[in-house]
């Protein structure tokens, strides 16, 4: 059984992609000299509508970047995407000193988003976006800012669910001529 399991791991894990946003070198100062250690942010995702990120700490390079994919592997969230490619509704993500603004775009339009934004919308499998990152440009902020908008993305089927109305209702779409003449406005204003 275990066998099984570990082959299911490995085929999940194999779709995923990952992104290294950032490595910082930290040193500490003890009598002998300085000791250095590494910290890495990576984002992962499997460009499907889900994405995690994560940072790890280690003496070497290659550890750090392995505990931070770990810990993105663990922290995945699922974002409801429109037609696979866009956001459904332009929303705003606030984390300590990062704001985001995240914009739905048209089909063509592409990713417009800075640095750690980036890798974010590329991993999660967005295609059109327009980002703007207001206020701090430290990397783990701006993509915990990016996070809490991409939390908050609502799907207008699980809106329509909430209200009890149908998804049409949600988004404003026209009813062609045939229902409307049969609703009891229509047959007034004749």
């Amino acid at each position: 059984m275990a066998r099984s399991d570990t082959r299911d791991n490995q085929r999940e894990d194999s779709d995923l992609i990952d992104k290294l946003v950032g490595i910082n070198r930290v040193a500490k100062v003890v009598k002998g000299g300085r000791r250095f250690g590494f910290a890495a942010l990576v984002v992962v995702g499997d460009t499907k509508g889900r994405v995690g990120f994560g940072s790890g700490k280690a003496k070497e390079v290659p550890e750090a970047i392995r505990k931070a994919t770990e810990a993105a592997k663990r922290n995945m969230i699922r974002v409801p995407l429109r037609d696979g490619r866009t956001l459904h509704h332009d929303i705003e993500g606030h984390f300590g000193a990062g704001h985001v603004i995240l914009r739905a775009a048209s089909a063509g339009t592409g990713v417009i988003a800075g640095g750690p934004m980036r890798a974010v919308f590329e991993t999660l499998g967005i295609q059109d976006i327009v980002a703007k990152s207001i206020g701090t440009s430290n990397p783990h902020n701006m993509i915990k800012a990016t996070f809490a908008a991409l939390k908050g993305i609502q799907a207008p089927r699980a809106v329509a669910a909430k209200r009890g109305k149908r998804v049409a209702d949600i988004l404003g779409t026209k009813k062609n001529k045939a229902e409307e003449s049969k609703t009891p406005e229509a047959a007034e204003a004749r």
